[in-house]
């Protein structure tokens, strides 16, 4: 005998539906990385322009199963992909940047990414690689007509105005909850780097894992900053578990350095965020150079290497944030 309830497969885009619709104009603030001002946002216009996405990769011939590169820091445009990508099938690549170039054209060309969207700051180094990328057809630059630069990238265009040649008249594709969603590639520690292939059921499920009260606990409540790049395992799931309970996103862009996550935690009224060591030691020295608090910060995810005794001890101790090590 079968239940019944209802009965749908965990796909992703089933999450930036919910947020659309229950939590609509909670914010989406973002650094952007042309001039380092804010951006906002709302999850209703990041889903609707995701729309716009998905329908524009599918008149460019993008397929189910055909893998898209980014190459980008945490902003508005770099989740609007992700969710694009995914709605309609497809496969986002997040690239690393801060592998050797040697290992970039390694998974660009061993995932055979068919495009590539990437930030401003990037440009330059596609420019030095692209001829050895026989795969890519087209390089989305996620900016607008303004900031967009000369290039002689194949296809080159500006994000804004790639997407405004749809409209957000779409269907999300139906597919089964096990189709592949997002590709990783390790460092290469030993050999070539590897690719870990996630599915939208893996994503979905670590997401609800990642809300659990026992671990990161977010709720409509809270406002999180993933400074965890989005190039680095899935940022942690926090581009999907964020939205799945409607808290505020905050996305740090391009300015990591103490000063800049400092200003965006008190000015968006950060309660929750996730990083590796080395960011926050620059945000203790700052701290410190400057007598700022922390005023809203509740709990920090500390990960991707061993977090001090020290640096534990000092937000927990001075500043009143509980620190979960990851």
């Amino acid at each position: 005998m079968l239940g019944l309830m209802q009965d749908w497969p965990l796909l992703l885009h089933r999450i930036i539906d919910h947020a659309a619709v229950q939590h609509g104009r909670r914010p989406v603030t973002s650094r952007r990385v042309e001039d380092g001002a804010i951006h906002y946002t709302t999850y209703a216009d990041v889903r609707r322009r995701t729309l716009k996405l998905a329908k524009r990769l599918t008149q460019n011939g993008v397929r189910r199963g055909d893998r898209v590169g980014t190459l980008a820091w945490n902003t508005w445009r770099h989740l609007e992909t992700w969710y694009g990508i995914t709605g309609i099938g497809a496969i986002y690549h997040t690239v690393n940047p801060r592998l050797f170039e040697e290992q970039i054209l390694y998974i660009i060309n061993h995932a055979d990414d068919r495009l590539l969207f990437l930030d401003l700051t990037f440009v330059p180094l596609m420019e030095k690689l692209s001829d050895r990328l026989p795969s890519v057809e087209r390089y989305v630059v996620l900016t607008d007509a303004a900031h967009m630069p000369e290039t002689g990238l194949k296809n080159a265009v500006a994000y804004e105005d790639w997407i405004a040649e749809a409209d957000e008249d779409f269907a999300w594709g139906v597919f089964d909850e096990n189709t592949a969603a997002g590709l990783c590639y390790t460092s290469g520690t030993t050999g070539e780097p590897k690719g870990v292939l996630y599915s939208h059921r893996s994503n979905m499920l670590a997401a609800l894992a990642w809300n659990a009260a026992d671990f990161l606990g977010q709720s409509c409540h809270d406002v999180a900053m993933p400074v965890v790049p989005l190039f680095h395992a899935n940022s942690g799931t926090l581009a999907f578990s964020t939205p799945m309970v409607g808290a505020a996103l905050v996305l740090p862009g391009a300015k990591l350095d103490g000063a800049s996550i400092h200003e965006l935690l008190e000015q968006a009224g950060v309660t929750v965020t996730a990083g590796v060591p080395t960011v926050w030691l620059g945000l203790l020295k700052h701290l410190e150079a400057t007598g700022g608090r922390l005023s809203t910060v509740r709990r920090v995810l500390i990960g991707g290497s061993a977090c001090p005794r020290a640096m534990t001890e000092a937000f927990e101790t001075k500043y009143g944030v509980t620190v979960l090590h990851g």
